[in-house]
């Protein structure tokens, strides 16, 4: 059966295609009578305004977008699919064996971001359009995806500056986890400067620190504003140079860099890890070492991640509101209503310190 238009819609209420357009689109525009007509005439032929064709009257879509690196993680990073070898079938099944959730997989850093990105566009009446893609297709991708919104929120860009700078005066975008830069997007990031402050005086004011190592994937901007602030504060501090170790999330990869640590009896006061996924992979790795945390080293993460809450020991953090981050992220998009920005700007998400076991600490925030 052929779908009705708006025209059915307008021959049957006896109005204008203009009117029935304005009832939905500007219903201030409409008398009552008129609107309360033409809404009878679209229930009795089944009509749903077309959300396109609503879009090209306004020049608008109604649609915000999030691009992500990585939207799901079915395992934790650095331990691969067990079942990836035996097909999608087996996996299933493993799933229906009465396994729980693993918490060390979600929710993790993104998914709290696009969480408040997904609950701010509720709010705005903003539907939202989410898409990821392997690295030799991110380029592609993030066009697409730009084509059909009217704003778009990115956790990374792995094309040029150029690129993004020509992407950027179609639509407003909100690069998430960058704190400065200097193309006509929004750069949102987290308080990084008082977390890891507080981090590293807390190390040194309780627990007497004096040599203090950073853990994290230095290729990554994020990580490398972390470790430039704690090198900037371990010397402020007077204690010897915070000497950083470049690992990827892999339990092999950490293994040979923790156990080269120790079998050179370096093994320092605390590690400082750039996010927490990478100390809840550290602290695996030096129970496999016979290492104790947090007696024989102490280990703090970043994030605040659920999963850091429940690990033995329970992870030290800089807490950082990384739902309240999508929500910035949304709001700002939405404000433009589609217009981009001609400057760059800039806008912070708070943190805190979380002390818990990790560290030797009880659980509080500071």
């Amino acid at each position: 059966m052929r779908r009705a238009t708006v025209y059915d819609v307008a021959e049957r209420a006896g109005v204008s295609i203009a009117t029935v357009s304005f009832t939905y689109r500007q219903p201030n525009r409409v008398r009552e009578s008129t609107r309360r007509k033409v809404l009878a005439a679209a229930r009795e032929l089944d009509y749903i305004p077309s959300a396109n064709a609503r879009g090209l009257a306004k020049g608008r879509t109604g649609v915000l977008g999030l691009y992500s690196f990585d939207l799901l993680l079915e395992h934790p990073l650095g331990q691969g699919n067990p079942a990836s070898d035996v097909g999608l079938k087996s996996d299933v099944d493993s799933d229906l064996d009465g396994a729980e959730p693993n918490i060390r997989a979600y929710p993790l850093y993104v998914d709290e971001v696009q969480r408040g990105f997904e609950l701010e566009c509720w709010h705005q009446g903003q539907a939202v359009l989410l898409s990821s893609s392997d690295d030799g297709k991110r380029g592609e991708s993030i066009t697409d995806l730009a084509g059909r919104v009217d704003g778009l929120a990115l956790f990374s860009w792995g094309e040029s500056p150029e690129a993004l700078k020509r992407l950027a005066k179609t639509i407003p975008v909100v690069m998430l986890s960058q704190s400065k830069g200097d193309l006509p997007v929004m750069y949102l990031s987290f308080d990084n400067e008082s977390g890891m402050n507080r981090i590293v005086d807390h190390l040194v004011d309780v627990h007497g620190a004096r040599r203090i190592v950073f853990i994290g994937t230095l290729d990554f901007p994020e990580v490398g504003v972390r470790l430039d602030i704690v090198k900037r504060r371990v010397h402020k501090r007077g204690l010897p140079a915070c000497r950083p170790i470049d690992a990827v999330l892999d339990h092999r990869v950490l293994y040979q860099a923790l156990a080269h640590v120790v079998r050179e009896d370096k093994l320092p006061d605390a590690l400082v890890c750039a996010n927490d996924q990478m100390a809840l992979s550290v602290m695996d790795v030096l129970l496999d070492l016979g290492i104790r945390v947090p007696r024989d080293v102490i280990v703090t993460g970043v994030d605040g991640i659920l999963a850091g809450r429940f690990a033995t020991p329970a992870l030290t953090t800089v807490q950082l509101y990384m739902e309240r981050l999508g929500r910035l992220a949304a709001d700002s998009l939405a404000e433009r209503d589609g217009q981009p920005w001609k400057e760059p700007r800039s806008a912070m998400a708070p943190a805190r310190l979380v002390v818990r076991e990790s560290c030797g600490c009880h659980g509080q925030a500071v």
